[in-house]
């Protein structure tokens, strides 16, 4: 008889479980290491104001491809999945402005919907259809922000494409890379005009842009961790990992035996495990840096509530505009569940890569959130009730040339390690679920 194949998963975040899933369901012998006194990492939904369910981090995922969903489906969660009840979201720029239509994250495909914005200047609109008689634009850069500018020049990325791709990583787009983000890198070296393109873009996909369980994301989490429970995994919390180390053709972590190691935490673990094993992918890991981002969730009266607000989801604030705050979403509005008679419950979003915030204290987030409330919106009526959650390092920045770096660092790997989450190849819980199933299926075969 074969002896059962023993799988390390080190992090019990979604990419660990989805791994951990994933070779549970290969028929391997799973232990999840967990270093914290819970599973699910930044996805953690908690009571609010009288709410059930509140989630403090990810409110959702993407429906549009296939990870997030298929994953949900299989846990018995379907049916369970709702979408935002208002998708309507404006950019705040001395005042309220709706997103035009027909952005492909933030890049114009339809000049008529520019044109008739009040977002952009009058100067800012003639610059970005000039896009379309413009030379080619080197991508050796690999940056989001100077590929933008060049298009469309820098309205267009300051008030447009920084603030929605800023705001799904945290992230400063000056200094992120362009090959990170295939929708933005495929359209890029597939077309020399962005303008051009849309012409013969499919016709935009039907159906919910994003999905969740009505009981929060964390209902996602602990719905994996049941079934791999179920199915003999062996879930250890507080495991904090000092040692990775080869024994023959398999693995020691702190004296225990693996056949194979997934290392689903943040690459800054990662890379003091494997130090030793695989010097030079440890360099690259440690190198990775990332951002810390705080969300202050908000119960506001509902009888102070402008109703011209009434039918937004939320709003960005762009980077010139920034003080703390780059975000806020109006969650009882976006989730028709999450609404109530006597308050509306706000999620803000303070701090991104370059713009500190988890220094401050509690009272002071607070202090200034209420402060930038009342210059966005008009209002500075005292929250019911307030939750902070803070999420140091929650957002790894992908730098220019970052997944050349990251495919260099994995051709070093020993057989039996495998990388998987935000770190490397893509933020978002459908990512992570891709990457963690990948690394398991890839340490399956060899």
């Amino acid at each position: 008889m074969s002896r059962e194949r023993r799988v390390a998963v080190v992090g019990g975040g979604i990419t660990g479980l989805a791994a951990a899933h994933a070779a549970t369901e290969d028929g391997a012998r799973v232990t999840v290491l967990e270093a914290k006194s819970r599973v699910g990492g930044v996805i953690n939904t908690t009571p609010f104001a009288g709410h059930p369910a509140i989630d403090e981090g990810p409110d959702a995922f993407l429906a549009r491809v296939p990870w997030g969903v298929d994953l949900a489906r299989a846990l018995s969660l379907g049916d369970s999945l709702t979408s935002p009840a208002v998708g309507k979201a404006a950019v705040w720029w001395n005042g309220f402005h709706d997103i035009p239509q027909g952005l492909l994250l933030g890049l114009p495909t339809d000049l008529f919907a520019l044109g008739r914005s009040r977002l952009l200047s009058r100067r800012g609109k003639i610059r970005a259809a000039t896009e379309v008689v413009r030379r080619r634009s080197d991508l050796d850069a690999d940056s989001i922000g100077k590929y933008v500018r060049s298009r469309f020049g820098d309205e267009v990325h300051e008030r447009l494409v920084d603030p929605l791709v800023g705001s799904i990583y945290a992230a400063d787009t000056d200094d992120f890379s362009l090959a990170a983000i295939p929708q933005l890198a495929d359209l890029a070296a597939r077309s020399r005009s962005v303008l051009l393109a849309a012409r013969h873009r499919p016709a935009a996909l039907s159906g919910p842009i994003f999905y969740a369980p009505k009981a929060g994301m964390g209902a996602l989490v602990d719905a994996a961790y049941k079934s791999i429970v179920a199915g003999g995994a062996d879930v250890r919390f507080d495991a904090n990992i000092t040692e990775l180390a080869a024994d023959g053709a398999s693995w020691r972590i702190d004296g225990e035996e693996f056949d194979d190691v997934v290392l689903a935490c943040p690459a800054r673990v990662a890379a003091g495990l494997l130090s030793r094993i695989a010097p030079s992918a440890a360099t690259t890991l440690a190198a990775i840096p990332a951002a810390g981002v705080a969300i202050l969730t908000l119960a506001m009266p509902a009888d102070h509530w402008p109703r011209r607000l009434h039918d937004l989801s939320g709003y960005l604030v762009p980077k010139p505009q920034q003080r703390l705050v780059t975000a806020v979403s109006f969650g009882s509005q976006k989730w028709a569940h999450w609404a109530s008679p006597e308050h509306v419950v706000l999620r803000v979003s303070l701090g991104r890569d370059g713009l500190p915030a988890l220094h401050l204290s509690d009272d002071d987030l607070l202090a200034e959130t209420q402060r930038e409330l009342a210059r966005h919106l008009g209002i500075d009526a005292e929250p019911s009730a307030v939750r902070v959650s803070r999420w140091p390092n929650a957002f790894p920045q992908y730098r220019p040339h970052h997944l050349a770096g990251i495919a260099a660092a994995e051709r070093t790997l020993p057989a039996g390690v495998a990388l998987a989450g935000a770190s490397y190849h893509g933020i978002g819980v459908p990512a992570c679920i891709r990457s963690g199933q990948q690394a398991a299926t890839l340490l399956s075969r060899r």
